[in-house]
C-alpha cells in the first residue's frame, strides 16, 4: 500500500464521461467566473486591515507582489487543468500525478481555503450589513456584532452566522448557476469597484499619501519594506478564487485553449483593479483608520453629501459581491468533500445525496455548523491570515508538482506548457513560501496543528478506506 499510488488518468476521465457534463463555456464565460470567484472575497475585507497593521498606502505594490506569487501559480495551474481537463481542482491533479498522500494533504489545505475563507467573508458580510442598516437609522447591539476577540469585544457575531446558514440552506435545496447570472454578479461587482475608483479619485486627500511607505518601527512586518511583504501575505485572500476557473475545466468547449486564458485573463483584469483599489482607497481614508472588516463602507463615508446615495449604492454592491462568493466557498467545498469522500478518504456521508434535491446536504450542514462558528468568535484578521496559509501551500505544491511532473511523466501530452521550467514553477514556490513566512506564528501554529490532525485522520482512517488503494 504506497503512500504514493495514483488514481490511473483513464479511470479518472472514465468516471468524468459517466458524469456527462454539458460543455458550454468559452474563454470569456471563463474569465467572468475567475473574475466572479475573485472579487469581493478579500478587496471588500482584508484590504483596510493590511495598510492599518503592515503597509500603509504602499498596499499598492502589496498587491503586485502577491499578484506575482498568484501568476506562477496560475501558470502551473493552466498546465495541469489542460492535461486533466477535470473538475476537482489541485485534489485531482495531485491524485493523478503526485500520489494519493499529496492528494490528501492539498485537499486538507482546501479546507482552510474555502471553508475558513468563507467564516472571513462572512465577518466582513456582517460589517456591511451593519453600516447599512445604520443608514436606515437601524443600529444592533455592538455584542451582537463583534465576537469576543474584536478589538471592541462583543458576544457573537449574529449576523455572520445568519448569511452562513442561509447560504448552506441555498445549496442544500440547490443553485442552478448559469452563465447569465454569474455574469450579472460580474458586472455589479466590476461596477462597484469601478465607481469606486473613478468616484473616489476626485476626492483623494493627497497628505494621506505621505509618507507612501512608512517607517518601519523596529519589527519584521510592521510598515517599511518588510511590512509590504507582510501585507501582501496579508491580502493574498484578494486573489484567492482563481483557482475555482480550473475547476469548471469539464465543462469548457476548449478547455486546451480556453483555461489559460480564463485562468491568467481573469488575475490580469483583477490585479489592475486591487492597484487602483488600494490606491484611491489610501487617499481617501488615512491608512491609520482602516482597521476595520469593511474598509469601502467607512471609505464611501468620505464622499461630499451630494454622493451619499452613490455611497449606499457601492456599499449594497458590496454586499452582494459578499453573498455570492460566501455561496461559491461553501459550494467549493461540499465539491472537495464529496470528492474525496467518493475516492474513500473521508466518509460516507460526505458523498450522501439529499433524495430530493440530489445535493450533499449532510456535508452541507457540517460545513454550517463548522463554518458559522469561526464567523461567530473568531475575528477576520485571524480567519484571513489561515485562509491565507492554506491557499500558499497548496500553491507551492502545484509548482512543485509541474517540476516533477515534467521528469516522472514527459510523456504526458501538454496543450499548455509553463514557460521556463524548472526556473518559473521553483520561483513560483519561493515567492509563495516568501507570503507564507511573513504570516504571524499563531497562523503558522495553528496550521500546523491543522495539518497533523488531516495526517491523523489519513493514517486512521482514509488510507484503509482509500478506492485506490483496495483495488
Amino acid at each position: 500500500m504506497s503512500l504514493f499510488a495514483t488514481k490511473p488518468l483513464h479511470k479518472i476521465l472514465a468516471d468524468a464521461e459517466k458524469e456527462s457534463l454539458k460543455k458550454t463555456l468559452g474563454p470569456g464565460q471563463l474569465i467572468a467566473l475567475g473574475i466572479g470567484a475573485i472579487i469581493g472575497a478579500g478587496i471588500f475585507s482584508l484590504t483596510g486591515t493590511a495598510a492599518a497593521n503592515f503597509s500603509g498606502p504602499a498596499i499598492a505594490i502589496s498587491f503586485v507582489i502577491a499578484a506575482f506569487g498568484c501568476a506562477f501559480a496560475g501558470f502551473c495551474y493552466s498546465e495541469f487543468s489542460t492535461m486533466i481537463p477535470i473538475a476537482g481542482s489541485a485534489y485531482t491533479y495531485a491524485y493523478a500525478t503526485l500520489g494519493e498522500i499529496v492528494a490528501w494533504v492539498i485537499g486538507w489545505a482546501l479546507v482552510l481555503e474555502y471553508a475558513v475563507g468563507a467564516a472571513g467573508v462572512s465577518v466582513s458580510w456582517s460589517s456591511t450589513m451593519d453600516s447599512i442598516l445604520q443608514s436606515f437609522g437601524i443600529h444592533l447591539p455592538p455584542a451582537l456584532v463583534n465576537s469576543p476577540f474584536d478589538p471592541t469585544p462583543g458576544i457573537a457575531n449574529i449576523p455572520a452566522v445568519i448569511i452562513v446558514m442561509l447560504m448552506s440552506a441555498i445549496l442544500i435545496v440547490g443553485v442552478q448557476e448559469s452563465a447569465r447570472f454569474n455574469a450579472f454578479i460580474v458586472v455589479v461587482k466590476i461596477a462597484v469597484v469601478i465607481l469606486f475608483i473613478g468616484i473616489g479619485y476626485f476626492f483623494v486627500n493627497y497628505q494621506n499619501y505621505h509618507p507612501f511607505i512608512p517607517p518601519n518601527r523596529g519589527k519584521f512586518g510592521e510598515f517599511g519594506w518588510s511590512g509590504v511583504v507582510r501585507g501582501a501575505g496579508r491580502i493574498f485572500f484578494a486573489y484567492i478564487g482563481f483557482d475555482a476557473v480550473s475547476t469548471a475545466a469539464q465543462e469548457t468547449k476548449n478547455p486546451k485553449r480556453d483555461m489559460p486564458i480564463g485562468i491568467l485573463g481573469s488575475l490580469g483584469v483583477c490585479t489592475i483593479l486591487y492597484i487602483l483599489y488600494g490606491f484611491v482607497l489610501t487617499g481617501l481614508v488615512n491608512y491609520k483608520d482602516l482597521n476595520v472588516a469593511a474598509p469601502l463602507a467607512i471609505a464611501v463615508n468620505h464622499f461630499p453629501q451630494s454622493y451619499a446615495f452613490m455611497g449606499f449604492v457601492l456599499k449594497l454592491g458590496s454586499l452582494a459581491g459578499l453573498t455570492s462568493v460566501i455561496l461559491v466557498m461553501l459550494l467549493g467545498q461540499s465539491r472537495v468533500f464529496f470528492s474525496m469522500s467518493r475516492d474513500g478518504l473521508l466518509p460516507k456521508l460526505f458523498s450522501d445525496l439529499h433524495p430530493r434535491y440530489r445535493t450533499p446536504w449532510k456535508s452541507n450542514l457540517m460545513l454550517m455548523l463548522c463554518t458559522s462558528i469561526l464567523g461567530c468568535f473568531i475575528p477576520i484578521n485571524n480567519l484571513g491570515d489561515i485562509t491565507n496559509i492554506g491557499t500558499l501551500f497548496a500553491f507551492v505544491l502545484v509548482c512543485i508538482g509541474i517540476v516533477i511532473m515534467r521528469r516522472t511523466r514527459p510523456d504526458l501530452p501538454r496543450p499548455f506548457r509553463t514557460p521556463w521550467v524548472p526556473f518559473l514553477p521553483i520561483f513560483g514556490a519561493f515567492v509563495n513560501l516568501l507570503l507564507m513566512a511573513t504570516l504571524s506564528g499563531i497562523t503558522w501554529a495553528a496550521f500546523l496543528v491543522w495539518m497533523a490532525v488531516g495526517l491523523m485522520v489519513y493514517f486512521s482512517y482514509s488510507k484503509a478506506h482509500s478506492v485506490v488503494q483496495r483495488s
